[in-house]
């Protein structure tokens, strides 16, 4: 009996109210979920191209030649602290507080703009020594891999600049809010993302 009091309490919650539907806040939350997973299903596909060809390196260089884990540590940490800021925000944008909102904000953008020049780094040193893309396949399915990922980091930082705009200009109103929330979702995501990327790519390619 309380089992099924429980259930309907929660239905409730998710409904809005006991008889209207779901609120605004909880649809754009679950229809940016479905948006994620496709996009991490996408993802789940380069990975596994990217497994498939490891060893294809055509007599060019591998992982164990071209990684430099400094780099890469580097570049996992300042991902990583930026998810902090970012929850940090949210939990200022809970708070009404602009000023906690913005600095957490700025520090997020420059940690994420950090990894994306880090990244770009790498890439340019390792076509300087002829490890371009069209080398061989494991390479390009490690230019595919890593600059998607690179490309979505890329597109949460001009779209966290845009966000910070639209709270100056029209401060927390429902609809910003819902935008801030996805773009937390969509951060977090990307750090999900990473650790696996991390592992796989650097870390497995390195051992191997």
């Amino acid at each position: 009996m309380n089992i099924a009091v429980a259930v309907e309490d929660d239905v409730r919650q998710l409904s809005g109210s006991e008889a209207g539907p779901a609120t605004k806040r909880i649809v754009v939350g679950y229809g940016f979920w479905v948006f994620l997973l496709s996009d991490i299903i996408m993802f789940a596909a380069i990975f596994a191209a990217y497994a498939g060809l490891t060893h294809a390196t055509a007599g060019g260089p591998s992982g164990v030649q071209l990684f430099s884990q400094r780099s890469v540590a580097i570049e996992t940490g300042c991902l990583l602290a930026s998810s902090y800021t970012c929850g940090l925000m949210s939990m200022a944008i809970g708070e009404r507080r602009y000023a906690g909102t913005y600095w957490a904000a700025l520090i997020t953008f420059v940690l994420g703009a950090a990894f994306v020049a880090l990244e770009l780094r790498e890439f340019v040193g390792m076509i300087a020594i002829g490890a371009y893309p069209q080398r061989s396949a494991f390479l390009s399915a490690f230019f595919m891999l890593v600059g998607c990922h690179g490309l979505h980091v890329t597109v949460g930082l001009i779209w966290l600049a845009v966000m910070m705009a639209q709270v100056t200009i029209k401060g927390f109103r429902a609809t910003v809010e819902r935008r801030l929330l996805c773009f937390s979702l969509f951060w977090h995501a990307l750090d999900i993302v990473w650790v696996w990327l991390f592992t796989v790519v650097y870390l497995m390619g390195v051992r191997t």
